[in-house]
């Protein structure tokens, strides 16, 4: 995400840098929920602007899981790949006319001395793979195949992928709201 701000006026700290800061655990509600409570938690114990988000893939022949879910799909401490397996042993047999599928961003941004809080979300639509293509990139990259550049997510060079993500979407709202405020 700092790469996609790169360049608004800010001092911007990863997270990795507060060690003592504990975030709250995900929910399952909503990804609006999980990013303003993590984003919340930083200003609080910072005092300053903090932005946080929350991200998950919708499989439409899933009903839209695992969404908010994603991270904890199939069960606690799974891997990527693992989670990307249990997904596709859920999808087998489902047509390809039936595999859409989309990738939801929610960046909350919470500045305490204003009392101001905001959500912004960036979505990209695509279908599901039967089967992982590329090396790079996390999470469902391997299974999420994107029509415009006829690639999926992990066979997308970073600029490529940091163009057109859902989460790229999401900071690019962000960068313009962070630059409007005085």
């Amino acid at each position: 995400m700092a790469a996609l701000l790169e360049g608004v006026p800010f001092y911007i700290v990863n997270l990795t840098d507060l060690p003592s800061i504990t975030l709250p655990p995900e929910g399952e509600s909503s990804y609006a929920d999980n990013a303003l409570g993590k984003a919340r938690a930083v200003a609080q114990a910072t005092g300053d602007l903090a932005l946080a988000d929350d991200s998950g893939i919708e499989v439409d022949a899933l009903g839209g899981r695992p969404g908010v879910l994603s991270a904890r799909y199939g069960g606690e401490g799974l891997s990527d790949p693992e989670r990307c397996l249990v997904m596709l042993k859920e999808m087998t047999g489902v047509p390809a006319a039936r595999r859409g599928a989309r990738f939801r961003s929610l960046i909350a941004m919470v500045c305490p001395r204003r009392g101001l809080e905001t959500t912004l979300e960036g979505v990209v639509e695509g279908v599901l793979l039967d089967t992982p293509r590329g090396a790079g990139g996390f999470g469902y990259d391997p299974l999420f195949f994107y029509p415009p550049l006829g690639q999926s997510f992990a066979e997308l060079s970073a600029e490529e992928k940091n163009r057109v993500s859902h989460r790229a979407q999401a900071c690019r709202a962000a960068r313009t709201w962070l630059l409007a405020q005085p």
